[in-house]
């Protein structure tokens, strides 16, 4: 799946800017905070998007039926 692909992508990218944030000796703490935050919001939701994918690929529904993602969450 192509959308995977791009996900993990995005991911990586997500990864690289945080990385960038914190070696960064010139921002202080409370604004690597306030830098980071949406960063790692976009990550979580990417993340669950990955799995999700995945398990719609593992677990295809049948035609004509719902595709039961919410169940296999917790």
């Amino acid at each position: 799946m192509n959308s995977i692909k791009h996900i993990e992508n995005a991911l990586k990218e997500l990864d690289d800017e945080v990385q960038k944030i914190l070696l960064d000796w010139n921002i202080p703490l409370n604004e690597k905070d306030n830098l980071m935050l949406p960063i790692l919001q976009q990550k979580k939701v990417l993340d669950q998007t990955k799995e999700d994918l995945i398990y719609l690929r593992e677990n295809p529904p049948t035609p004509n039926q719902a595709c039961g993602i919410s169940k296999y969450r917790d």
